[in-house]
């Protein structure tokens, strides 16, 4: 087995309260991403996704703070690694593309510039140079007449196009590892379509792995060859995606899939998933879903149930995985 390129170990992350209990967002999380693989993590709004990344390239928000473990790039430890050598590592090495590139991008600086920064600053390229290799990636991402768009701001292109320029900044000094942050919510079908193939081809291409956080069951299943399903925080469910969509072993998944629509089926019926997500802040004891659970037991409230192999390279953190869905289809 080679070294994984990113392996998350139980990380914890949260609020220290140094005269209270500390309160847990993502809790005791492990997982790992090959090289060259397209690793998606899906979920509901708030179930730590994005901050599971964000932690990865150490953007957490003012107050919120990794408490317990390991988080280990190429091997090397990135928890507790000081600040500037571990912003050293974002941009040739790691790369992350933002949400929203209006936030993201700065509204006073010219696109073309803008990519360019980072090629000037990581790998010692000229401002001509890395103005060339801005307007190239800006083509490769397929935006048309590259050479007039990267002098444009911001406002004066299209969501589309902005995306495009977040993928080109990305990739524009050669990561190993890139971080989306739900990077298509904002599009609309056919747009979020073009970039996700624009954003799979480079990957392939240049051989950089790729971590997709997104809530759209039908875009991790475009886009990754593996995922994991957080729910409160933890992850319930992982493996392959076409295993995991095909044969869901946590009531959670199977609500997820069952909520969204089936193109194949078109006359199957939605069903929502009962209630809310837990209030973090007062996290239940046991499975966080077993409030909204159709197959909880007395078991399930006691204690986090332990993650189970189902099936080879499928896991499933449920009590009931073998029983209750062995051999049941999504």
């Amino acid at each position: 087995m080679t070294q994984p390129l990113l392996s998350v170990k139980s990380l914890t992350i949260g609020v220290r309260r140094p005269k209270g209990v500390d309160t847990i967002i993502v809790d005791d999380l492990s997982f790992e991403i090959q090289r060259g693989e397209r690793f998606g993590i899906v979920g509901e709004s708030g179930s730590g996704k994005s901050l599971t990344l964000r932690a990865i390239a150490d953007l957490l928000p003012a107050g919120v703070e990794i408490l317990t473990g390991s988080i280990r790039y190429d091997g090397v430890e990135l928890v507790g690694m000081p600040t500037p050598a571990r912003r050293r590592l974002m941009g040739p090495e790691i790369a992350m593309i933002f949400q929203e590139p209006m936030t993201a991008l700065n509204p006073v600086i010219r696109v073309g510039e803008q990519i360019a920064e980072g090629p000037r600053r990581y790998l010692g390229l000229s401002k001509r140079d890395a103005m060339k290799l801005a307007i190239e990636m800006m083509a490769k991402t397929g935006i048309p007449d590259p050479v007039r768009r990267a002098r444009a701001y911001p406002h004066e292109l299209s969501g589309g196009l902005r995306q495009r320029i977040m993928i080109a900044m990305a990739l524009s000094c050669g990561p190993k590892l890139l971080l989306c942050d739900e990077p298509t919510t904002a599009l609309d079908v056919t747009v979020q379509h073009q970039v996700l193939r624009v954003l799979e081809q480079l990957c392939a291409d240049s051989g950089a792995s790729l971590a997709f956080v997104t809530h759209d069951l039908a875009v991790v299943n475009q886009t990754c060859s593996d995922l994991a399903v957080m729910y409160a925080g933890h992850i319930v469910e992982s493996g392959r995606v076409k295993d995991v969509f095909r044969d869901p072993r946590h009531p959670y998944t199977k609500g997820l899939l069952d909520s969204a629509p089936d193109f194949d089926q078109p006359e199957r019926e939605l069903v929502p998933i009962p209630g809310f997500p837990p209030n973090l802040a007062a996290r239940p004891s046991g499975c966080p879903f077993a409030p909204r659970c159709a197959f909880a037991v007395e078991a399930c409230t006691v204690a986090m149930p332990p993650t189970v192999v189902v099936a080879p390279g499928h896991a499933a953190a449920c009590i009931e995985s073998q029983s209750i869905f062995e051999g049941v289809a999504a």
